[in-house]
């Protein structure tokens, strides 16, 4: 990650933020703030990811720890995310810099039109050089539609506004070959040139009762983010100086570094389509053409459907499959689903132009994703 980097996503977890008792820690949250305003002022575009709305409210309605309950979470949220966006804002205006709430659910980028507009207030607040400070809403998301973790949102919108690089500060300085908490020969990793599955099965869930990612979140966020053309950094929030994210963006963190994509940035389409798009139908597409999408990158013909399964609109996503059921890919539709009852296993040649509505393909390969 040596060089300058311009657009840069920071994710702070909440064993960062929180001091022992659960309280939001002034003194701590100051501190990331100090780092964060230190790399702006040297004209870095900062989006920061932060949790700590649970944590910094669970107090104040009575629990001694963490709850587990869902409705105990969420309602510790609604009261601490206010508390964390009113720190943050008075700490940032020392340096005479503002900052955004921006709360996200799954299902608020599943649909394209919320994913654009998402983006769209992303990139004015950041022309107009605020800071955007991310956390996943909390209060009314439901197991089925969150992202999972911080570290797990930070990455897609890293991957979303096409940043430069992750920074994902943690509770510990970077990766280790064994757990670093109950190993004392375990060795850090400094440099990481694939996230594989062999890698992740070894990680092992750790870190406080304060947050909800151990290091497998952190190796998967990694992972995300470099298939969608993000380099990413791991290592210690416990900030030794001002200068530590810009140390780290010269290549001279103590942390870990994931060598990065070797492939660019996945569009923004693709993007949407790979990690958020709900498909609503399936179409069954013969051997033909599960060759043409899959190894020649070709868009999906009408004479390569065998069958149409559920119902959908043109402009739906909806999934592609072989013959003997295994998923193939994902990808807008641009036809409905009794249109295509009626122009499957066609040749173009010989669909009629009322037929065709100007559309040639099932799906264009711009707008296909393989699984």
């Amino acid at each position: 990650m040596p060089g300058k980097s311009k657009r840069i996503v920071v994710k702070i977890g909440s064993s960062l933020l929180a001091s022992s008792n659960g309280e939001l820690s002034r003194k701590r949250l100051l501190q990331h703030v100090e780092v964060i305003a230190k790399a702006k002022q040297q004209g870095h575009e900062i989006i920061l990811v932060s949790s700590g709305a649970v944590a910094a409210g669970f107090s104040q309605l009575g629990f001694s720890s963490r709850p587990k309950a869902i409705e105990a979470r969420q309602a510790s949220a609604a009261v601490g995310q206010g508390k964390l966006i009113h720190a943050y804002s008075q700490a940032f205006q020392k340096y005479k810099m503002s900052v955004a709430q921006v709360l996200l659910t799954r299902s608020d980028i599943a649909l394209r039109t919320s994913y654009h507009n998402a983006l769209g207030t992303l990139e004015l607040l950041l022309k107009k050089k605020i800071i955007p400070i991310i956390n996943e809403n909390d209060t009314v998301a439901v197991k089925e539609l969150t992202f999972g973790d911080n570290d797990q949102l930070a990455a897609l919108v890293a991957g979303m506004v096409h940043a430069d690089s992750l920074i994902i500060f943690s509770d510990v300085l970077g990766v280790y070959d064994n757990n670093p908490k109950t190993h004392k020969d375990a060795k850090l990793i400094s440099s990481i040139e694939t996230v594989d599955e062999k890698l992740l099965s070894a990680a092992k869930e750790g870190g406080s009762t304060l947050g909800s990612g151990g290091m497998l979140s952190k190796l998967s966020a990694a992972k995300t983010a470099s298939s969608l053309g993000v380099k990413t950094y791991i290592g210690s929030g416990h900030h030794k100086k001002k200068t530590h994210l810009l140390e780290i963006l010269l290549g001279k963190g103590e942390g870990t570094y994931f060598s990065g994509p070797k492939t660019s940035a996945a569009s923004r389409k693709k993007q949407w389509l790979i990690f958020h798009a709900n498909p609503v139908g399936k179409i069954i597409v013969d051997a033909g053409a599960h060759v043409a999408i899959t190894q020649k990158g070709k868009s999906l013909l009408p004479a390569g459907v065998s069958k149409v399964d559920g119902y959908f609109s043109s402009g739906d996503v909806v999934f592609v499959a072989n013959t003997d059921g295994e998923l193939l890919a994902k990808g807008l539709c641009n036809y409905s689903a009794a249109e295509l009852e009626r122009l499957k296993g066609k040749k173009t040649s010989s669909i009629s132009k009322e037929e065709k509505q100007g559309k040639t393909e099932v799906i264009h390969r711009d707008d296909l994703v393989l699984i």
